[in-house]
């Protein structure tokens, strides 16, 4: 595999990450909101991600070119919880509010587990930076 190869996989893994980060924080700041319908209360949401796995010759040879990338963003399906807030001005008629799905402690297990992944892909990038200086300097010898 070459160096530049390393470089775009871990560069769609950064912009893949980042994507997910800003998904918890969004996530993370709908956590305390309220509506007055079940259908209208934030429901967290999830970044799917995909592995690219492009086949760059023939099928005898081993390199491909890969990366991840966001397929999509979907609503987290776990559902709402119904609250009784009778002086909630956006109370339903039996008095009722609905929060959103959002769980705050695995949100930051998640926001965890994101920024590390980042982290690991910005180490690999200036690692092959450092193969990429110390090749170029074997051939000034």
């Amino acid at each position: 595999m070459a160096l530049d190869q390393i470089f775009g996989i871990a560069g769609s893994a950064l912009n893949s990450q980042s994507v997910r980060m800003n998904t918890i924080a969004s996530n993370l700041a709908n956590a305390g909101t309220v509506a007055g319908t079940d259908q209208d209360a934030f429901r967290a949401k999830r970044t799917v991600f995909k592995a690219i796995m492009d086949q760059q010759s023939s099928p005898q040879d081993s390199s491909y070119r890969g990366g991840v990338k966001v397929q999509q963003i979907n609503d987290d399906p776990t559902p709402v919880r119904r609250l009784l807030d009778p002086g909630n001005p956006l109370a339903d008629k039996e008095g009722y509010v609905y929060t959103s799905n959002v769980n705050e402690m695995g949100e930051m297990v998640d926001m965890m587990a994101a920024s590390r992944s980042y982290q690991n892909n910005v180490e690999v990038i200036n690692t092959a930076r450092q193969l990429m200086m110390r090749t170029l300097d074997l051939t000034k010898a």
